[in-house]
């Protein structure tokens, strides 16, 4: 990890101190919606917290992760910032995020990602659904959030 002040402004750009913003989400407490965990990944790819990254993206998804490529991209890169524009939840344990990511290469490369991420609340905790890896997922196939029900008739419906 990065090192980071208690009184430091937390990187996603809330204007809040990192300990009573995302810190409390590193350190073990869930997000309260899908933009708080938005924010949270978003701080823990400048805080090389990858860890953290693994464990917040849907469980049956996280064996699919490509873990040295993202910790070579949260070390390598500058962070600039990140925008949130929308957050809306479309049934309770579902909610998409649109954000833009800021980030500079090593040799100064300045690039963005726009994206509009989908979440899922399972027994409380908040998950990002990798859209990488959505291919696996069918709709007769058990549902990804472990419900025991299938993926059409859960979280697909």
């Amino acid at each position: 990890m990065r090192p980071i002040g208690p009184a430091t402004l937390c990187p996603c750009g809330s204007d809040q101190p990192y300990d009573a913003c995302c810190g409390l989400a590193h350190g073990g407490q869930p997000a309260a919606t899908a933009q708080a965990l938005m924010r949270s990944r978003y701080a823990a790819y400048t805080l090389g917290l990858i860890d953290y990254l693994v464990a917040t993206t849907l469980p049956a998804q996280q064996t699919q992760l490509d873990v040295p490529a993202m910790t070579k991209w949260s070390q390598e890169s500058h962070w600039l910032g990140l925008e949130l524009e929308a957050a809306t939840k479309s049934k309770a344990d579902r909610a998409q995020v649109t954000f833009t990511a800021h980030w500079a290469d090593p040799d100064g490369t300045r690039h963005q990602h726009r994206e509009r991420s989908d979440f899922l609340r399972h027994k409380g905790q908040w998950y990002f659904i990798d859209p990488n890896h959505r291919s696996a997922i069918r709709r007769n196939t058990p549902c990804p959030c472990g419900s025991g029900k299938k993926f059409k008739r859960c979280c697909g419906a």
